[in-house]
């Protein structure tokens, strides 16, 4: 066994620092692997990052499309929340969840009437750390709210994280098959993915066809969900995406949810929407839900609401489902929950994507990149289908028929993306892609919302010399 490097050094100034193979050689001793980091066979290290791009020790810029999937919307050192953070950690910085501070209160209220201006309904908002720890928080309201229901539907190809109760309504079974179930279980439910769906049919009567396959299963009692006797469903609520995302950026049709939701409402089965991934002008709009005309009964939300600077996650629900007569004090609890970093960097990111319109210029750059990636596709034969909405975009990659999944050039081009040798007018670049899809094959396009259209001229040239290395290979 290689011996370890001495574990302190006497300075740390970085010309002292460890040597990059040092720190490998300790990281495959003592880190454990459980995370995502070993995907690949050798993690790049980085060192810096400021805006659309990360940096490697030799100063290489990485022009990041994944954004820590979808965490930090706004770039890396964005000014505005950056200070936000110093003026937050120069006042209260830390404070014990069983006291009050100004920043919890105002972004909650802030959350909650903008919910209600859209869809007329009062509501309240909870707040946590990480993603998987809202569903946690959501799943508790659902089954308080509906008398102690665990079962769930949820969607294929939906991802919910991976903690114990989010792991049983992620629909890949690698993410709990070895640890079982401890409570939720869900019926998994077909998405309307049009690329891979029945030939002959239009994106809006695929959708519709969907949601009439959910509808048989309350037409008897014998489909295995419905009692017609009490009208009453086994199931308590159905989790969605309203675009997946480690599912592949599928995007559904208009008419899809608004049926769906017809369906639901009939047999008086909650709606959930996850917005951790989408939320927060991903798409757009500050959810993404809007996009498609229905009002959830449960929101839940966390990501880039701080833009990945402090940890923060929170449920948006009906003032039914969460008033303190039904969900008391005590109901939930995290020691880092509504944190005043957190909430003092997501009340400044509410107030800056209000002000500065973004709305409108992610719809304008998200164009702009969808018909760039639409142009790549004439050109490469291996992308076999392209779609966005705002900047959550995605690139299904195949083979040269332009339909089988091609996960290994798809992996390839991920990779070799990482070496950092693409070169355009004289300097080198990387390029940050996130792979997601059911055969995962897709990239998954989430450029920060602060891109320029430069910016995203120079990802299309880069995308472009990797699928030209990819036909070649």
């Amino acid at each position: 066994m290689a011996k370890a490097p001495a574990l302190l050094k006497k300075s740390t100034a970085p010309s002292t620092l460890r040597s990059e193979q040092d720190l490998r050689t300790l990281e495959s001793q003592y880190c454990s692997y459980g995370d995502t980091v070993h995907y690949t066979e050798h993690p790049p290290f980085f060192s810096n990052c400021e805006g659309s791009y990360l940096y490697n020790d030799a100063g290489t810029p990485f022009l990041d499309l994944q954004m820590w999937y979808s965490a930090v919307n706004f770039g890396y050192k964005n000014p505005r929340l950056n200070e936000a953070a110093h003026r937050q950690l120069d006042t209260l910085p830390q404070v014990a969840s069983q006291y009050l501070h100004r920043e919890k209160v105002e972004l909650a209220s802030l959350i909650a009437q903008d919910a209600q201006k859209k869809w007329g309904v009062k509501g309240r908002v909870h707040f946590n750390v990480g993603g998987s720890q809202a569903v946690e928080d959501s799943l508790k309201l659902v089954r308080n709210y509906t008398g102690g229901k665990s079962l769930m539907f949820a969607f294929e190809g939906g991802y919910h994280g991976r903690t114990l109760g989010a792991s049983a309504i992620t629909s890949s079974y690698r993410y709990r098959r070895r640890y079982g179930h401890f409570g939720e279980r869900a019926q998994f439910i077909e998405f309307p993915y049009h690329f891979r769906g029945p030939k002959g049919m239009s994106k809006e009567e695929y959708g519709h066809h969907c949601v009439q396959k959910f509808a048989r299963l309350f037409e008897s009692e014998y489909n295995g969900v419905w009692d017609p006797k009490t009208n009453k469903c086994e199931y308590a609520a159905f989790y969605v995406e309203p675009i997946q995302g480690t599912g592949g950026y599928v995007i559904p049709p208009k008419n899809f949810f608004t049926e769906l939701k017809k369906v639901l409402d009939q047999h008086g089965i909650l709606l959930v929407v996850d917005e951790i991934q989408m939320g927060v002008y991903r798409t757009g709009k500050l959810w993404s839900i809007e996009h498609f005309g229905v009002t959830p009964d449960v929101l839940i939300f966390g990501k880039a609401i701080t833009n990945g600077l402090n940890p923060l996650s929170g449920i948006w629900a009906k003032e039914d489902m969460i008033n303190p007569t039904v969900f008391p004090p005590g109901s939930t609890h995290s020691t880092f929950a509504s944190n005043p970093m957190g909430t003092a960097v997501a009340l400044e990111t509410l107030r800056m994507v209000e002000e500065e319109n973004f709305a409108a210029s992610v719809a304008d750059k998200g164009s702009h990149f969808l018909d760039g990636i639409q142009a790549l596709k004439k050109r490469h034969k291996i992308i076999g289908d392209v779609d966005g909405l705002g900047l959550a975009l995605r690139i299904e990659v195949c083979k040269d028929d332009g339909f089988t999944p091609d996960k290994a050039t798809m992996d390839w081009i991920a990779d070799e993306g990482m070496k950092g040798d693409l070169v355009v007018d004289g300097k080198k670049y990387g390029l940050v892609l996130d792979v997601g899809g059911y055969y995962k094959n897709v990239i998954t396009l989430a450029p920060p919302l602060t891109i320029s259209k430069a910016e995203i001229d120079l990802a299309l040239t880069l995308l472009d010399q990797l699928f030209t290395r990819a036909g070649k290979r």
